[in-house]
């Protein structure tokens, strides 16, 4: 996963700047009624752009986790995205993320997935 990592960011250094490339930075929090639970900050680099009525992106970088009662841990994250305008008024929407799993478990990395349509008036 760092390979992979790190061929990503050299790829995105390599762009340039005119080319859809920018900083990120997002905060998740989760909370249950009014008792925090975790939060997940990403540290992206990205990129973006567009051919005929498709516009994409792909992101990636370190994530700050902080777990409630738990130490704060840095794993990797990213996403890949994409919109389409099905007509003038009308676009459909992806989005694919990933977390890391914590290195001091056996756990599974986190996935997560985005779809929906937006229709404007």
């Amino acid at each position: 996963m760092k390979t992979l990592a790190l061929a990503l960011a050299s790829t995105l250094v390599a762009l340039p700047a005119s080319a859809g490339v920018y900083v990120n930075v997002e905060n998740n929090a989760s909370y249950t009624g009014s008792d925090y639970q975790s939060a997940v900050t990403d540290f992206h680099v990205g990129y973006e752009g567009t051919v005929d009525k498709l516009g994409y992106y792909v992101q990636g970088g370190p994530a700050a986790v902080a777990v409630d009662g738990a130490d704060s841990d840095t794993r990797l994250s990213g996403k890949v995205g994409a919109n389409i305008a099905a007509t003038e008024k009308l676009d459909f929407y992806g989005e694919l993320s990933v977390l890391t799993a914590d290195s001091d478990t056996n756990d599974d990395n986190a996935w997560g997935t985005k779809l929906g349509a937006k229709y404007s008036f």
